[in-house]
């Protein structure tokens, strides 16, 4: 079994499932190795990259943020809260709870797990310009701002419409479900929580020409021997080694 990185383990579960990308290509974009010691018998392996990341709505894949990641680059020590359970999903109705919007609801529409933020589609928002210049005015756009999930905002209570606390519980069947501090009843979890930037839902893909079957899988093709490649080889060809290798030393 493959044991996670450290780099992984910074990002969100959520925030790499949304992107449906694989652990390796997350690893390698994010990682900024500075220096390293030759690839040489004689050198110990010795790296020198950044261990301090600073996270923001820009995921860790993406140029921008290696571009707030700068080795110049010198953010505050910043302190996010642990949260067990994660509690709030794409698609999750909630209401806000500080600033102009305080009181309203809204649908959650983007997760930053690695800040405990979540974006509320049309609410928090705050006017921005862009291509401001000396002769031009620029264009000024409303651009949502994230909200805290431990303070800013709470779900909201489906069977009544109001907002309210939650914790999550067992069923009697076993299943982990949100429950509702005021009301006892079970707040479910969207199906659009499901959703990643390749389809809409799991259910609702419809499997290309070239995609693997599930036959394919199922079937083994590789039967896994202590012998390297080119040893398999020459036993399916029946051909046998009877040379004498010759001594060399690599000193």
């Amino acid at each position: 079994m493959k044991l996670t990185s450290s780099l992984l383990r910074r990002i969100g579960e959520w925030s790499k499932k949304y992107a449906n990308l694989p652990d390796s290509y997350i690893e390698r974009s994010m990682r900024q190795v500075y220096w390293k010691t030759p690839r040489k018998p004689n050198y110990l392996p010795r790296t020198i990259e950044r261990k301090r990341f600073h996270f923001s709505i820009h995921r860790p894949w993406t140029t921008q943020f290696h571009k707030d990641n700068a080795p110049h680059a010198n953010h505050s020590f910043i302190y996010v809260e642990p949260i067990k359970d994660w509690s709030f999903f794409r698609g999750d109705r909630v209401e806000v709870l500080v600033g102009k919007d305080k009181g309203k609801q809204g649908i959650v529409k983007e997760i930053y797990q690695e800040r405990n933020w979540v974006i509320v589609e049309g609410l928090n928002t705050k006017m921005t310009a862009t291509m401001k210049s000396k002769k031009f005015p620029g264009i000024y756009t409303l651009q949502e701002q994230p909200l805290l999930v431990t303070s800013q905002v709470q779900l909201v209570d489906p069977s009544d419409m109001q907002g309210t606390p939650i914790e999550w519980r067992y069923t009697e069947d076993g299943q982990h479900v949100r429950v509702s501090v005021r009301t006892g009843r079970v707040i479910p979890i969207p199906i659009s929580s499901q959703e990643t930037k390749d389809y809409k839902h799991p259910k609702l893909y419809q499997e290309q020409p070239k995609d693997t079957i599930k036959a394919d899988v199922e079937k083994i093709t590789f039967e896994p021997a202590l012998k390297t490649f080119e040893m398999d080889i020459m036993d399916e060809m029946g051909i046998k080694e009877d040379r004498v290798p010759k001594k060399f030393y690599w000193y």
